[in-house]
């Protein structure tokens, strides 16, 4: 404990930008963390992208698209994207990095400051709790930041990213469409105040 009555994990979250969390799941041994990213992370972070997005978008982004869009985010553009002061944040279950999050300032003009660009997970990781751990370590983080509202989008077919974002208190607020491939693809904006 600290003079303050903060204690010293504290104290490391706050000197990370808010965005630490480590402790046990619950009924497991397995220590979870988030981090930021780091350039050593960046042969994992391919990985990580390339199962989850082979396992979100297979069916709704066309495959010889979404081949190509997997190749380009292979390690060194990983690496170079942590380097360049990115916001990535890490999960790890154990020393294995089960998923991340890039967030940081909304890119539209809103009342929503702050932004999740992307959250994935493993598939072996998906569904046990993972997300939540994860989606609250960047709420955190832009809280630090004072980046006040939160918005992130989802493609409309993408059911499993839809149920999380709902389950997790956002509130579809708009529609847009992306094309993608040659399809064209209806996406939605997730809010929270």
């Amino acid at each position: 404990m600290n003079a303050d009555g903060t204690n010293r994990s504290q104290e490391r979250c706050n000197k990370l930008g808010g965005a630490l969390y480590t402790g046990p799941m619950l009924g497991s041994r397995s220590q979870v963390r988030v981090r930021r990213g780091r350039p050593s992370d960046a042969t994992a972070l391919a990985q990580v992208f390339r199962e989850s997005w082979q396992l979100a978008y297979r069916g709704i982004i066309p495959h010889l698209h979404l081949e190509s869009m997997i190749r380009r985010r292979g390690p060194e553009w990983w690496a170079s994207a942590v380097r360049s002061g990115d916001n990535i944040l890490v999960l790890e279950v154990g020393r294995e990095i089960a998923g991340y999050a890039t967030w940081g300032a909304a890119r539209g003009r809103s009342q929503y400051q702050g932004e999740i660009y992307e959250l994935y997970l493993a598939p072996v990781y998906q569904g046990l709790g993972f997300g939540e751990i994860l989606f609250e370590a960047c709420r955190h983080a832009m809280d630090e930041r004072r980046l006040r509202g939160l918005i992130c989008w989802a493609l409309a077919n993408n059911t499993p990213a839809i149920d999380f974002y709902w389950r997790r208190g956002g509130r579809p607020i708009a529609k847009a469409y992306d094309r993608i491939g040659g399809a064209k693809l209806e996406k939605i904006a997730f809010a929270w105040n």
